[in-house]
């Protein structure tokens, strides 16, 4: 039975894979691959898809829900309010009028350098994703850079140091350690600052040397892809300094709030910096949007679907979990050499990958092993940061949600435009983590 269900285990997480590089949406996808591992694991069906425990499929997806969709409907909102009113491209416009556009190099430089802020300021990597690839597409055009290497600036910006290491990020990565750990945003400041450092040299060195060698290559804009998309429509723009003052304000009272408030702003801040921010933008930004119900009702819808999508990844990982099959291999990884950061990196990271998600990977090992890595001696602030920078490193695989909306944005398939993506976030996020482990090791 043991090994019938470890191996009932492994077909389902293929299967999900699988199925969502096929195209089938996660609603379909994961419900079928959970059910793969509850037959092959000689589980209750019904229990398993429809009961409320935390290893149930619809408990884990109601509790996911119920703990985070705040946090999605806030940064939606904020995220819809920056797309509509122009400031998203106000911001990109500014940074590469003062970097310049004739360079290759620097002007993927650039799109990182936008993509961070966006993030780092609380935009979704979803929302990022439509307002910077428009961007760059004339550009990459002008400048003869083959078009396949936009994921590397791009995913570098939105799905490393913003997503799980800088600390202040309002990113729902680091939002979801701090329930179980009693952290801030702010968690193992210095060790996250330096292993930022390193995120950025590793991912800034490999863009360097990709882009050199598809130059060597003759390779030219359209060698990977035929011609998509339309140049960006002008329009009126509000000025750089009132686009991005909420982004700037959702940070300072995130920081601010984490590292000087009493226990209750620190686990609420994030909250009140989204909502301040939102509140700014109506005010900024109600000349430059015509229908402001209409964009705010927009924002909220636009949550439902990046939270359940998330919410399924999750529910699927729980059951595989809680599958007897499961305990193999979570012995395994809990008694593997190295320790407990170790262990807990790769805990972090195999999940990720199951789901495709790294906040997913997050709601399902914060509230099952965080007590296991407390009781192991390890301060709370060193959990929070190893485990999130741990799901950073495989949250970008072939049937990952945002994989797939990047490729739909941009025109690519995994062909031609998810190597070179998957390296420089993995590869980044392995820097991150060496770092994270002996510099926090140290000062914890």
């Amino acid at each position: 039975m043991s090994l019938l269900g470890t191996i009932g285990v492994l077909v389902g997480i293929v299967l999900i894979i699988l199925l969502s590089a096929k195209g089938i949406h996660i609603t379909i996808a994961a419900p079928i691959a959970t059910i793969v591992i509850l037959l092959m694991n000689q589980m209750d069906i019904m229990e398993g898809m429809l009961g409320t425990g935390a290893t149930n499929f619809m408990g884990s997806l109601g509790n996911y829900v119920m703990n985070y969709f705040a946090i999605f409907l806030l940064g939606s909102i904020l995220a819809k309010l920056m797309e509509k009113s122009g400031a998203t491209v106000a911001i990109a416009d500014t940074i590469l009028s003062k970097i310049g556009s004739d360079n290759p190099y620097l002007v993927m430089v650039a799109i990182f350098v936008i993509s961070v802020i966006l993030t780092y300021g609380g935009i979704s990597l979803f929302v990022c994703m439509f307002a910077v690839i428009p961007l760059a597409r004339p550009l990459f055009k002008k400048l003869n850079i083959s078009w396949h290497l936009i994921q590397l600036p791009v995913w570098l910006g939105i799905a490393t140091i913003t997503m799980t290491m800088l600390p202040g990020t309002p990113a729902i990565q680091n939002v979801i350690p701090m329930k179980y750990l009693g952290t801030t945003l702010t968690a193992a400041s210095v060790p996250s600052i330096l292993a930022s450092l390193g995120a950025v040299a590793f991912g800034l060195a490999y863009m360097k040397i990709t882009l050199n060698r598809s130059i060597a290559k003759g390779d030219q804009y359209d060698t990977y892809i035929e011609e998509k998309g339309a140049d960006i429509i002008d329009r009126e723009l509000p000025p750089f300094t009132s686009s991005i003052i909420p982004l700037l304000v959702v940070v300072v009272l995130a920081i601010g709030g984490s590292t000087f408030g009493n226990d209750y702003i620190q686990s609420n801040i994030i909250y009140f910096a989204l909502l301040i921010g939102i509140i700014l933008s109506i005010i900024l930004f109600r000349n430059f949007i015509p229908n402001m119900g209409a964009t705010l009702s927009e924002g909220g819808l636009g949550s439902i679907g990046p939270i359940f999508a998330t919410s399924l990844a999750v529910a699927f990982g729980a059951v595989v979990m809680g599958a007897p099959g499961f305990q193999a291999i979570s012995d395994m990884i809990l008694k593997m050499p190295g320790g407990p950061l170790i262990s807990l990196t790769v805990l972090t990271a195999l999940m990720s990958g199951i789901t495709g998600s790294s906040s997913g990977a997050l709601g399902i090992v914060m509230p099952t092993y965080a007590e296991h890595y407390l009781a192991a001696g390890l301060a709370p602030q060193l959990i929070h940061r190893v485990a999130a920078i741990g799901s950073n490193i495989l949250t970008v695989p072939p049937h990952g949600g945002a994989m797939i909306t990047f490729l739909a944005i941009s025109g690519l398939n995994h062909k031609n435009g998810f190597k070179e993506g998957f390296i420089i976030v993995t590869g980044a996020a392995i820097v991150a983590q060496i770092i994270m482990i002996i510099v926090g090791g140290i000062m914890f």
